[in-house]
């Protein structure tokens, strides 16, 4: 048998060398499941707000505006892409998104990512809900990244069948909702998993809670534009945090909000075909929803005011006189709050000047 040469020799290792490198690339990062479905899936998403007077009294916009959500703003998505994610810092089109409800910036990173990275598959959008409480939906379509397949340079050996062949990690999906009004709040999901294994999943749900985009310093819902300088992270509010009284989620009584929001993905029976995003629907009325026998009653204490400074003294030369100060509610009780407290106090006294 001749014995192969040199150069031969390095050629291949070096090609041993190429789909090794090539191989480890295409693995999915520690951690992340892998994907073996085989065609595309098609999903409706429906989002419903549960942003209720009943459920968060406090503070609760009443108008200009009242409570409300923005359009939801979505893709699927390989691991590469992340739109957010808790403890991060935002991007700026993301920043926009949640301060104002602008949405192109973060369209056009999203669409340099899929440019950049090939990493974003699909984009998709759902009507704004003019009120806290209620539905609006979309279709999506997620698919897996085709597997590397790798074979041999001429006259090294040939075809190898598999050789550097690498499951596609799962395909994923995220969206953003803007709480409206608000200063930089939001709900969303981030990277969900839709793929188990070698079947996609039927269907997903999943309760939603109010994060901070970390842009913005305001404590309540109508605070005015006040910019978090140097920028925070995504942090999630809960009922004791922001740990404030002024904040509009501050409930200490609670050991966790209830849910402000759900969405429910279900997959959707249909032959594959070419995914068309639906066309935008005019906001109305009529996608409103109350289920009162689901609606928490979270309980809002009253809140009064600090006591004034006491009133003079009055009285006849020789005996006690009556002084008096008072404060007023500054937050009316709800859902069987603690009632009030007396909002006016005596307290005997000595005249300065008698009569």
């Amino acid at each position: 048998m001749e014995n192969p040469s040199p150069a031969a020799a390095l050629g291949r290792a070096l090609w041993a060398l190429l789909l090794a490198t090539l191989g480890a690339a295409g693995l999915p990062r520690g951690g992340e499941s892998v994907c073996s479905a085989r065609a595309p899936a098609k999903y409706s998403i429906t989002f419903t707000g549960k942003w209720s007077q009943t459920a968060f009294p406090k503070q609760y916009p009443m108008f200009r505006p009242p409570a409300q959500w923005s359009s939801l703003l979505g893709a699927a998505h390989s691991s590469d892409y992340s739109m957010w994610r808790k403890n991060q810092y935002v991007s700026n089109g993301l920043r926009d998104f949640a301060e104002r409800g602008e949405a192109w910036a973060l369209m056009k990173e999203i669409e340099a990512a899929g440019e950049a990275l090939q990493s974003v598959h699909a984009v998709f959008s759902a009507p704004a809900v003019p009120s806290g409480t209620g539905q609006t939906s979309a279709e999506l379509e997620v698919q897996r990244r085709h597997s590397l397949v790798s074979s041999g340079p001429a006259g090294g050996g040939g075809h190898r069948p598999g050789a550097g062949r690498a499951e596609p990690p799962s395909p994923q999906v995220s969206f953003v909702v803007r709480i409206v009004p608000s200063p930089d709040w939001f709900v969303g999901v981030d990277s969900l998993d839709l793929c188990d294994g070698d079947q996609w999943r039927e269907q997903a749900a999943l309760d939603l809670y109010p994060y901070d985009a970390g842009t913005d310093s305001g404590f309540t819902f109508s605070s005015p534009n006040f910019a978090t300088i140097p920028q925070d992270t995504v942090t999630e509010i809960t009922s004791s945090s922001p740990s404030h009284p002024a904040n509009s989620f501050y409930y200490p009584r609670l050991k966790a909000l209830p849910p402000i929001a759900r969405v429910t993905l279900v997959r959707l029976r249909q032959s594959p075909r070419a995914f068309v995003p639906p066309a935008p629907v005019p906001p109305s009325r009529d996608n409103e929803i109350v289920d009162s026998a689901s609606v928490p009653e979270t309980p809002l204490d009253c809140e009064v005011s600090l006591w004034s400074s006491w009133g003079l003294c009055g009285g006849p030369c020789g005996r006690l006189g009556a002084k008096s100060r008072t404060r007023y509610v500054r937050v009316q009780p709800a859902n069987n709050g603690s009632p009030c407290p007396e909002l006016e106090e005596e307290a005997e006294c000595v005249p300065d000047n008698c009569v």
